[in-house]
Order: C-alpha cells, then sequence, then structure tokens
C-alpha cells in the first residue's frame, strides 16, 4: 500500500534529468499523485542516459535508461506537446484540476506559452508553482545553462573536496540531490501555507543557490574566520583521526575524535605511549599536531588486516566502518534490515531492483512503489478520466501530434 501522508495532492510534473524529477518522485513516494508530463516522441531525455539501461524478460535490451528509473518511480506519465496550442490548453485544464505544477525549463521559456506562473495563476490562484533551474530566475546568469558539475565548482563545493593540490568533484551528481530535497521541502511549506490561507505561490530555486547552501559549517567557518578551508581528502575537520587509514590490506574508516575514543583506540592497538605524548592527549593538542600524528597512526593502522581492526574497534565502541563497494553495501546486514533494497514490477522488465525511500514513517508508511512509467503510458487514462476526452477526440489528437 502506498504512503496515505499527501493523499490528495496532485502534482503535475513537467520537469526532467534529475533535480526536479527526484523532488517529484520524493512527494509521488509520500502518497501524492505525480503525473509526469512528456513531449510526445522524445520524452524525459533522462531515459537516454545510458546504459546501463534496463532489459526485457527476455533480456532484450531496452531505452530505458538506469538513470530514469532512478527519480520516476510512483507516478504516471503522459505526453503531450506544449509548444502545439492544443498542448497548451490541455496542459491548462489539468493546472485547473492540480495542487502544483513542478518544471525546470530555462527562465521566460514556458512563457512564450501562456504556462508561466504569472499565467497559470489566474486558472487556478491556489496552485503552488516550483521552478527549478541553474541560477534562478533573477541575476546576471538566469540565462545560462548549467548541470551538476558546473554548480560544484561555481558554488564551492569543490573547493573543499578533494586533496590539497587538487580540488574534486563529489562523484554523483550531489548538486542535483541536494536540490531535489529542497524543492520538495518548499512544495511541502507552500502547501501548508496555501491550505491556511487559500493563496498558492511561485518557489525559485536555483542549483547555484543549493550548492552553496549545502557548504553549511564550512561556509560559516570562513564567514567568521576570514580562512579559507582547507582540503583534506579523505581527514575531516573535527577531532582526529577521522580519516581513512590502509591497513595491512584495505582501507577503513574511523572517527575516535574525543578523548574517551581516542584512549580507548590507542589502548586496543597496544599503544596506550601515543595517548600518554603530551602532543596527542587532549582533542584541541591532535588537531594543533595532526601533521605529526597521522604519519604515527598510518603505521599503526598498517599491523593489522581491516577485519581484525574492525573487530577490535567494535568491542570497543569505537565508530569505524569498511570502505564499501556497491555489492559490500547491499550485502550489510543493518542496509538489509531497514529495508533499503525494494522491489517493483515493471511493464517490460518484470520484477526490478530498486532504492528505497529511507524515511520510516509509524503512522503513514511508505509502503509497495510502481515502477517508473513507461512513456505516455497512461496519457488516454488521465485524459479520458480527468478531461472527460472520447476515444475520437484522443485519436484526432494523437494524429495532430499533440499527444
Amino acid at each position: 500500500m502506498a504512503s496515505i501522508a499527501l493523499k490528495g495532492v496532485r502534482v503535475l510534473d513537467l520537469s526532467r534529468v534529475l533535480a526536479a524529477p527526484l523532488a517529484t518522485q520524493l512527494l509521488a513516494d509520500l502518497g501524492a499523485e505525480v503525473i509526469k508530463v512528456e513531449r510526445p516522441g522524445s520524452g524525459d531525455e533522462a531515459r537516454t542516459y545510458g546504459p546501463p539501461f534496463l532489459k526485457t524478460r527476455d533480456g532484450e535490451a531496452t531505452d530505458i535508461a538506469a538513470f530514469y528509473l532512478a527519480c520516476n518511480r510512483n507516478k504516471q506519465s503522459i505526453t503531450i506537446n506544449h509548444a502545439l496550442p492544443e498542448g497548451q490548453a490541455l496542459i491548462r485544464k489539468l493546472v485547473a484540476q492540480s495542487d502544483v505544477l513542478v518544471e525546470n525549463f530555462r527562465g521566460g521559456v514556458l512563457k512564450k506559452y501562456g504556462l508561466d506562473y504569472a499565467s497559470l495563476h489566474e486558472i487556478n490562484p491556489r496552485l503552488i508553482y516550483l521552478s527549478v533551474t541553474g541560477f534562478g530566475q533573477t541575476g546576471p546568469y538566469r540565462h545560462r545553462p548549467g548541470y551538476d558539475g558546473i554548480f560544484q565548482a561555481m558554488g564551492g563545493l569543490m573547493s573543499v573536496s578533494g586533496h590539497p593540490n587538487e580540488p574534486m568533484k563529489v562523484g554523483i551528481s550531489m548538486v542535483d540531490i541536494l536540490t531535489s530535497f529542497y524543492g520538495a521541502t518548499a512544495i511541502l511549506a507552500a502547501l501548508r501555507h496555501r491550505d491556511a490561507s487559500g493563496e498558492g505561490q511561485h518557489i525559485d530555486l536555483a542549483l547555484l543557490d543549493c550548492g552553496l547552501a549545502s557548504l553549511s559549517h564550512f561556509a560559516m567557518n570562513y564567514l567568521v574566520s576570514g580562512t579559507v578551508p582547507t582540503r583534506r581528502g579523505n581527514g575531516g575537520f573535527g577531532g582526529i583521526p577521522s580519516q581513512a587509514f590502509q591497513c595491512s590490506d584495505k582501507p577503513l574508516f574511523i572517527v575516535a575524535g574525543n578523548n574517551a575514543q581516542f584512549s580507548a583506540f590507542c589502548r586496543v592497538a597496544g599503544r596506550m605511549d601515543i595517548f600518554e605524548d603530551p602532543r596527542f592527549n587532549s582533542t584541541a593538542g591532535r588537531i594543533a599536531n595532526r601533521e605529526q600524528i597521522l604519519p604515527i597512526l598510518d603505521e599503526v593502522f598498517k599491523t593489522k588486516t581491516r577485519d581484525e581492526w574492525l573487530e577490535l574497534l567494535d568491542e570497543a565502541d569505537i565508530p569505524a566502518s569498511p570502505v564499501n563497494e556497491l555489492p559490500d553495501v547491499f550485502e550489510n546486514p543493518q542496509i538489509q534490515h531497514r529495508g533499503m533494497l525494494a522491489e517493483t514490477e515493471h511493464a517490460l522488465a518484470g520484477a526490478i531492483k530498486i532504492l528505497a525511500n529511507p524515511i520510516q514513517f509509524s503512522a503513514t508508511p511508505i509502503g509497495d512503489y510502481t515502477a517508473p512509467p513507461l512513456m505516455g503510458e497512461h496519457t488516454d487514462a488521465i485524459l479520458a478520466g480527468k478531461l472527460g476526452l472520447r476515444a475520437g477526440e484522443l485519436a484526432d489528437l494523437r494524429a495532430k501530434g499533440v499527444i
């Protein structure tokens, strides 16, 4: 059973690729009805972002990329050509029945078609309208294109990631993912305001802004001190040790930043002499003498295998972890217990595995997932069911390339 937390909320999703579709997927997981509007013939370009591509039950390749599958579950797909007047009219009729519209076209594009916030607000004053763009609706860069890596670089995320002499992009599209969370949160707040006041509103969300906001305490440290943060690779910025170390066979990550944890580590390592060294017997001392203590710890960790260390550290209640590859992640008993790997039935592929939503509600749990839809899979059902279009009208619209 799907979650009922957002039951009754209808979202018209005109977005593509990752940030905005991930925001609407989160709303769908929470029980909102999400109608994904795609362009006939081409659809969301994320469908083509492979390999890998999904395979059918018979092992044949499809044209559905795993990328698309990651951010479009629990949605229905319809195809409407918004560039044609008849398509615009269909979208306006759906807007009149919707609570939320989400789009990520460049600023000003939808105004050409009468599908901008001002135009649609006249049709539905209660509408929440989220625009997700690279640089926002205002400012000197508002018309520029951009992708996740651009915003990691421009917004400072790369400056605090990587090694001292090499800034590094976060491996995944982190700014897109963070933006999706801000987008979903903003929609929920706007719905709350709408339900109290009757007033809809426009939400202007920029990936650049979200990327900068993600710097959090790093940015605050700079604003307070005026000191540009240094990159420390896999090292943390709190107590020491808080980083990855290479054991005799494989790496692990350990955080033993406070004195209780560090003394416990030295005890199980048989190296109380390190803790007794006046340079290293306080948190502040270890931070101040980072360059002196880290080479010592490097040598200590090389004396045992990773699993030997993990057993000792676990017994001493010291936080530590193997540095897992994805196969190890999904074999982790805690991950399995929490149900983070789910399964759903896809129209072409049969049962497929997907990542579950991590939110665990007590009263409105997130239950079953429906597979990401085929392009236009629900066009006829939605246009007939919600707009009352008959078979002949649908056939005529299809012949004209409207749907």
